[in-house]
């Protein structure tokens, strides 16, 4: 296998559903970087789990391999990433170091010095934005290779894949009937999933500007079939999917909007930018019908 790739992960789950939070952080590293590289789910295969272990000598998972060599774990990965050492094991072109532009409103720095009042030496805020474009921040040691930018008298540390993702990024300070925090507004994430009515569904599908992807069972789809043109969503057909055009406008059905829902949040966080809900589901194509 590994004279076979020239870039292999062992992990636990796959890319797009990482098993374990050190197999997401390797596999948002490597996706940033790479077009394609060769994935093992060792949580498939208790032999190669084991095996890999003795193999590099190497007692955890996951574990990158390049050109036949043991690379590390994520912390390695991501370490190598910050320093520029993983784009040149790639052959790939010296990372931008620039830091990114982020706004901290007035109550949000505030807040954020009042939070870092007692913090010791060594120990800075960071600012952590996966591949889906979820931010947070944290407070733990600067190592150093970090990117930092600054707001507002500020400065926040961002690893190198980070750094990339919260450009124009936006922190605010809210207050509502679910209390009160730190708000990051993030231009570069996809738009939120909207809402269709089977109505404006219908029209779309006849005028062919949009994909209907049922996420039913096999069971509910023979006992209720959508009768227009459309794409079921199962293990066989995921990745075909997930690599259409991220432009591609997509439309997720279930029985009543809840499960296909939940579908179109995950396709959004792959990064397609025009994902609906059906709501009311075939429960309400059906009414419509009738």
């Amino acid at each position: 296998m590994l004279s076979e790739h020239p870039v292999v992960l062992f992990m636990k789950g796959s890319p797009d559903a990482p098993r374990c939070g050190f197999s997401a952080k390797a596999v948002g590293i490597l996706g940033g970087m790479l077009d394609s590289y060769h994935t093992v789910d060792v949580l498939e295969d208790a032999e190669i789990r084991e095996g890999i272990k003795i193999y590099g000598s190497w007692p955890t998972v996951p574990q990158l391999y390049v050109s036949g060599e043991l690379v590390g774990g994520s912390d390695i990965i991501e370490s190598m990433l910050n320093s520029g050492e993983l784009h040149g094991l790639f052959g790939l072109a010296a990372p931008d170091r620039t830091p990114p532009v982020i706004t901290i409103a007035p109550a949000a720095a505030q807040a954020i010095r009042q939070a870092m009042s007692d913090v010791e030496d060594g120990v800075g805020l960071h600012m952590s934005v996966d591949p889906r474009f979820n931010a947070q921040f944290a407070l733990k040691p600067i190592e150093g290779t970090e990117i930092v930018s600054e707001a507002d008298g500020i400065r926040i540390h961002l690893d190198l894949a980070s750094a990339a993702r919260a450009r124009g990024v936006e922190v605010e300070w809210v207050e509502n009937a679910r209390g009160s925090g730190l708000a990051i507004r993030n231009p570069n994430a996809p738009p939120a999933v909207q809402s269709i009515d089977v109505a404006a569904l219908a029209e779309r599908v006849a005028a062919g500007s949009i994909t209907v992807v049922d996420v039913r069972g096999p069971d509910s789809r023979g006992a209720a079939p959508f009768p227009l043109a459309h794409q079921v969503l199962d293990e066989d057909s995921h990745d075909r999917l997930a690599a259409l055009s991220k432009d591609a406008p997509l439309a997720f059905i279930c029985n009543r909007g809840n499960s296909s829902r939940q579908a179109a949040e995950h396709f959004r966080g792959h990064g397609f930018r025009d994902v609906f809900n059906v709501e009311g589901g075939m429960e309400a194509w059906t009414s419509r019908s009738i």
